[in-house]
């Protein structure tokens, strides 16, 4: 029977994405593992793997589509055996997203075709077969981890092992469990959830434009980072009410001390094997205050406080078009030279929209850094979930009075920490500060 291909949800948030490029055509011979399509979404371009095999018989979505809902039928592949061209003139009808309601069984005498077999945003539930759905990548990791796909459950759609569950089953060893009765009853209806507040509106398009005379501005419409940016700070600053604490830090030993490790990097190849900037001790030193001060390495939620094993740092990359933030995974316990390495190697797929979804979503902090463009200091809005992001300024000659009361000259750097108060009030801020000011001050303690 045919399968049809459906839009992939590449990040739990996903509701729709542009189809960029088809890197097969109609035609093309399809095997588990293949590169069918380029899939724009606000942050990045990700590529879409098959997982079946057959003939591509039929592309229902054109390259360069924007917008296409999740779950929605973009190509339809003809298994082995089928007749292509039967396929592809069964096609021609609209196709609806997979979550739509089926429709009244016909009463016509002829029988129905059988419908087709959905791939990619979740194949149909393994019956009659003791074929395993998964993602490409849950494969790879559960066959380098050494686990049973069969016995890890599934979280994706309609039951699909994903990434997440394969690293859940290695960290804690989970056995898939039978699935619940349908007929069974819930145990208590679940509390309604708090309604959203409702979002101020500002002027319409209309009385904007308005305001400045025909042909004295050019029209630019939004792309979907655009658009995702918008929207998510103007919530932030909506429903999440910011608190800024203000210090200044001397980087004399720092930019000393980082003046040593790099003149001590090895060299192969004529090239450092690293080279440190101010901002990857910024992020070591964000990471280790956040360790010594637990508590404000935290995520409010309406019922409960989420508190962090891992400082998980955002560190904020400029991008054509807008900005994304990739993650430093547990960078308190990583080096310096670590850090170093993988911030610029994220920070270039960044740059050519290449991250995966799990590289920029998520995390429990962040840091964004001006300093490179002589700005002071400023504030910068918190992204949920996260509790904190500090704004970084430049470093700067300044008269400072030293510790015996004389006047001097230092290189002094301000930062402004945020916080959604909810989660950090003022006092648990500043000691959070204190605590990265102090290992920016005494940078050797990022060493240990």
């Amino acid at each position: 029977m045919p399968i049809n291909i459906l839009m992939p949800a590449l990040s739990p948030t996903m509701e729709k994405g542009n189809l960029a490029k088809w890197l097969k055509k109609e035609g093309d011979t399809i095997k588990s593992g293949d590169i069918l399509a380029e899939i724009e979404t606000d942050k990045a371009t990700m590529e879409v793997e098959a997982v079946d095999e057959g003939i591509l018989a039929k592309i229902m979505v054109p390259d360069g589509t924007q917008d296409v809902p999740v779950n929605q039928i973009i190509a339809m592949i003809a298994g082995a055996g089928e007749d292509v061209a039967g396929v592809k003139a069964g096609s021609a009808a609209p196709a609806a997203p997979a979550a739509a309601a089926p429709a009244p069984m016909a009463t016509a005498a002829a029988p129905a075709p059988p419908p087709p077999v959905a791939s990619h945003a979740g194949p149909v539930a393994k019956a009659e077969t003791s074929r395993v759905f998964a993602s490409p990548l849950a494969k790879r990791m559960a066959k380098e981890f050494g686990l049973d796909l069969s016995a890890i459950a599934g979280s994706g759609p309609h039951g699909r092992v994903v990434e997440r569950d394969v690293k859940a089953a290695q960290a804690g060893g989970t056995a898939k469990a039978a699935p619940p009765a349908v007929a069974a009853a819930p145990a208590a209806a679940p509390a309604p959830a708090a309604p959203k507040p409702a979002m101020a509106a500002g002027p319409s398009d209309e009385a904007t434009k308005k305001l400045f005379a025909p042909g004295s501005y050019e029209e630019v419409p939004h792309d979907g980072m655009r658009k995702t940016i918008a929207r998510r700070l103007t919530e932030s600053k909506q429903t999440v009410p910011h608190f800024y604490l203000t210090v200044d830090c001397n980087l004399d030993a720092l930019l000393s001390l980082r003046e040593q490790i790099n003149a001590a990097a090895p060299v192969s190849d004529g090239k450092p094997a690293y080279k440190l900037s101010v901002n990857d001790m910024v992020v070591k030193a964000w990471a280790m205050a956040l360790k010594a001060v637990p508590d404000a390495n935290a995520s409010w939620t309406e019922n409960s406080m989420l508190k962090h094993k891992h400082a998980d740092v955002g560190v904020a990359v400029s991008i054509p078009g807008g900005l994304i933030t990739p993650i430093i995974r547990d960078a308190c316990h990583k080096t310096l030279s670590t850090i170093s390495n993988e911030m610029k190697d994220l920070a270039a797929r960044a740059k050519n929209r290449k991250l995966k979804p799990e590289e920029y979503q998520g995390g429990t902090t962040a840091v964004s850094n001006l300093g490179m463009f002589g700005v002071k200091d400023f504030c910068a809005v918190i992204n949920p979930p996260h509790a904190t992001i500090l704004a970084v300024g430049a470093g700067e000659k300044r008269p400072v009075v030293k510790a015996d009361g004389t006047l001097g000259v230092a290189t002094v750097m301000s930062v402004t920490l945020s916080t959604d108060h909810r989660a950090v009030d003022g006092a648990l801020g500043a000691e959070a500060l204190a605590a990265f000011r102090k290992y920016i001050e005494n940078p050797m303690g990022m060493l240990v």
